[in-house]
């Protein structure tokens, strides 16, 4: 895992699929030509974030034509692009996809969906079930929507699965001010966040957050990058278009996990275990079992 990686700061036109693209065709052959590897784009960089009606308008089955067209543009440089994926069974999920190769080489559905606050994201998305670890040529990736950083079962399950790095594809609000700092306090909020992942997983944390506004809501950018030190490692600050370049390597992992070796020590049996014993094996495989 040496790899050059570009995380993008942008906008998004709302609903627009093929604005949207051309903007990604631009900023990936860019990529391209610069020697990047691995370019991070946004959450739901494609579509927009607040779509509401229009979710289903432009959401996408895997092998649609705009699909296929990304896939091809991978050939040169690996992605991660964020839409509105069209399963099979006719739901719609908040994807983020690995383009690698010339092909389509992972899918992470969001897990953890916001309700809350200015959020409706339940009202016409499913939730996604699980956290796989995006096996890469560049590394092991394990990826973050926004929302399911602030859970601890998706960091921790790619924590036992050794990856390399947590790619973080984010549609982050800008609210608040921070007391006695020159910034957002939702990007320090997110810098305490991305800071205690790097440090508690041992790994790199690589944040790709939006900017521009959508129905009345501004996104707060504060594109990062963290080494598994917990040292930032990049960071764009302010509210403007960009892309933030920055190498990660396997010496640096190396180094910060026999430094402390917190996977060696950890014993996720004992998780299970009170888990298991808090509501047995049926409850547990059920899904809502904890509310019961």
């Amino acid at each position: 895992m040496d790899c050059r990686v570009r995380l993008i700061q942008s906008d998004a036109a709302l609903g627009d699929l093929r604005a949207n693209l051309e903007r990604h065709s631009s900023a990936i052959g860019e990529a391209a030509r610069d020697g990047i590897d691995l370019v991070v784009f946004p959450e739901l960089s494609l579509t927009g974030f607040f779509l509401k009606d229009q979710t289903a308008e432009v959401a996408l089955a895997l092998d649609a034509p705009e699909v296929l067209e990304l896939a091809q543009r991978s050939r040169d440089v690996s992605f991660v692009v964020g839409l509105v994926e069209r399963a099979r069974d006719g739901r719609l999920y908040n994807a983020s996809c690995l383009f690698e190769d010339g092909a389509l080489a992972h899918v992470h559905r969001k897990v953890h969906l916001v309700s809350y606050g200015m959020f409706e994201e339940g009202r016409d998305l499913a939730a996604g079930e699980s956290f796989r670890v995006a096996e890469s040529k560049h590394g092991r990736f394990g990826i973050l929507t926004c929302e399911d950083m602030w859970h601890v079962p998706g960091g921790y399950l790619y924590f036992l699965d050794g990856a390399d790095a947590l790619l973080v594809p984010s549609a982050g609000p800008g609210r608040g001010v921070a007391e006695g700092e020159p910034q957002l306090e939702s990007v320090r909020v997110w810098r305490t966040l991305q800071d205690a992942a790097a440090l508690l997983y041992r790994t790199w944390v690589l944040y790709a957050n939006r900017i521009g506004w959508e129905d009345g809501v501004a996104f707060g950018g504060g594109t990062r990058a963290v080494d598994p030190f917990g040292r930032p490692a990049g960071e764009l600050t302010g509210l403007d278009a960009g892309g933030l370049d920055v190498r990660i390597d396997s010496d640096t992992l190396q180094h910060a996990r026999v430094q402390t070796p917190l996977r060696r020590d950890e014993k996720p049996w004992l998780l299970a275990r009170e888990l298991l014993a808090r509501t047995g094996f049926d409850a547990l495989a059920e899904r809502g079992s904890f509310e019961e």
